[in-house]
């Protein structure tokens, strides 16, 4: 979330659960996310892949209640909760096979349950025509 470009009514987007992670841990992160709020608001989306990976990592009942009500509510209250369709979840599935089918692509079973949740995630943000806000992996 380096760069931030003007919002358009035309685009939706939806933020990645790395980067509100990011922003719950570090105070720099955060002051981008929030400047990243205060001007995309009005256009932005929660994936419900998103929010569940950030509910299961919310270990703390005290944990779990500030997510919902500083993060979780906000959206279900404005009605800016994306979940994905049934056929969001077979299109996963069967890309998820495909690569596995490919000659040194994924192993069956042995990708991460974090892996089938960005195919879902990217193809359920697609369907809707979101764009999905992430940063690449750290190596």
């Amino acid at each position: 979330m380096q760069r931030l470009c003007e919002p358009t009514a035309e685009r939706k987007y939806v933020l990645d659960t790395n980067l509100f992670i990011r922003a719950f841990r570090e105070e720099a992160a955060n002051a981008q996310l929030q400047r990243f709020h205060q001007l995309f608001a009005p256009f932005e989306y929660l994936n419900a892949v998103v929010a569940q990976e950030l509910r299961a990592g919310a270990r703390a009942a005290s944990a779990r209640r500030q997510l919902e009500r500083r993060v979780l509510d906000v959206y279900a209250r404005r009605g800016r909760v994306v979940t994905p369709s049934t056929q969001v979840w077979h299109d996963s599935r069967d890309l998820l096979a495909e690569l596995a089918r490919q000659e040194e692509g994924l192993e069956a079973g042995r990708h991460s349950k974090a892996f089938g949740n960005d195919v879902l995630l990217a193809l359920s943000c697609r369907e809707a025509g979101l764009v999905l806000v992430t940063e690449p992996a750290r190596l």
